[in-house]
């Protein structure tokens, strides 16, 4: 049974809709819990109420003293009121703090898991090909930052490689020795196109070309296995 794939653009919407999801519950459970919190705190002009209320209900109150006490309760309520006040803008500064925090340690989390997730495909894969470049002119293959000096037979090989890539086909041994022997396919042999192959790859490094770029595919060939937007022919 075949593997079940997923694209790399696949990935990176699925984490966009992650991080979207997380920013919108973020903020609705905070823009809850400030209301609940707004609508639970005391009226500022309470205090200042209970004292006219006191006024109200006690004007039998006449003595200096007596009135020198509400007045000082009134006073009292007026500065309860200020600081209440106060508090509301402080306690709105902090939530929108809190908001901004927890927004940030949300994409902060999401990034750590990507980065972990293409260093684990890296690890997986030994070198991620960003640029293959085919210089049949000189000679020359640049891989990602990293010149090899090949000969012409290993340039053709690779070259044939990166054509049928390009194309999304696979080739036998048989042929990738028809085409760059220019000879008929049931002229040619299998083992000769393998031996390309080998030569191709003790050129580049065998442990690194086996695992990264030249990929063998049971009863079908040999193929690039890297994308075939990073490759370019000159």
């Amino acid at each position: 049974m075949p593997e079940p794939t997923t694209s790399a653009t696949e990935t990176l919407r699925a984490g966009n809709r992650v991080v979207a999801i997380g920013i919108v519950v973020i903020v609705a459970i905070l823009l809850v819990a400030a209301v609940l919190l707004f609508l639970n705190l005391p009226d500022a002009n309470a205090f200042n109420m209970r004292v006219e209320r006191i006024f109200v209900q006690n004007d039998n109150l006449t003595t200096q003293a007596e009135v020198k006490l509400l007045e000082i309760l009134a006073q009292s309520g007026t500065a309860f009121a200020d600081v209440l006040s106060s508090y509301r803008v402080v306690i709105f500064v902090l939530l929108v703090f809190s908001t901004a925090l927890l927004l940030a340690a949300l994409v902060f989390l999401v990034t750590i898991i990507t980065l972990n997730r293409r260093i684990s495909a890296i690890q997986r894969t030994g070198i991620q090909v960003s640029e293959l470049l085919i210089s049949r002119a000189e000679n020359t293959v640049y891989l990602n930052n990293m010149e090899f000096k090949l000969t012409e037979a290993a340039i053709e090989t690779l070259a044939v490689l990166a054509e049928a890539r390009m194309d999304d086909d696979v080739l036998s041994g048989a042929q990738i020795e028809a085409m760059i022997s220019g000879r008929d396919e049931s002229d040619c042999e299998e083992a000769a196109g393998a031996t390309r192959i080998k030569r191709l790859r003790d050129t580049l490094g065998n442990q690194m070309v086996s695992e990264l770029l030249v990929k063998n595919i049971a009863r079908r060939g040999y193929m690039l296995a890297i994308d075939k937007d990073v490759i370019r022919m000159v």
